[in-house]
């Protein structure tokens, strides 16, 4: 009987074959304009979906207050992901625009450049393959 519950306890104690590793991502966001409104952020392993995350089920989206500027993500697969950040000034959700040029501030992970309209998955893209990775984002304002 002894020898059976610690055959259990052992089997119980080994890791689990397959089991997906999980991470953890720190994201800062810098260059903030002012601390009003809030900061609007959407992590995704989607490309499809960059940056909107609009019909993504499995992207992580996160609202805080624009005064804290980082934010703390647990229990990640690990993969590739890209990460689009929005400074919400007015709180209405979305991010405003006058003629297609963004009036409220924009960043990106990897702080790829910026031409005309949002970057590519691609450009954004950061792998996640170790227990813990950080992303600094700097916001940009054209207005």
């Amino acid at each position: 009987m002894r020898v059976r519950r610690a055959g259990a306890a052992l089997l119980l104690a080994v890791p689990l074959i397959g089991a997906t590793p999980l991470a953890a991502l720190d994201v800062a966001v810098e260059n903030m304009r002012s601390a009003k409104g809030l900061i609007r952020i959407c992590l995704t392993a989607d490309p499809d979906n960059f940056p909107n995350c609009v019909d993504d089920r499995d992207a992580v989206t996160r609202t805080i207050p624009a005064g804290q500027h980082a934010l703390h993500f647990g229990a990640l697969p690990r993969g590739d992901y890209a990460v689009a950040v929005i400074h919400d000034e007015n709180g209405n959700a979305k991010l405003d625009t006058f003629m297609g040029i963004p009036k409220e501030g924009f960043g990106f992970s990897r702080n790829p450049p910026i031409r005309f309209g949002p970057p590519r998955f691609t450009a954004a893209r950061f792998r996640i393959d170790s227990d813990a990775e950080s992303q600094q984002i700097r916001m940009r304002y054209m207005l």
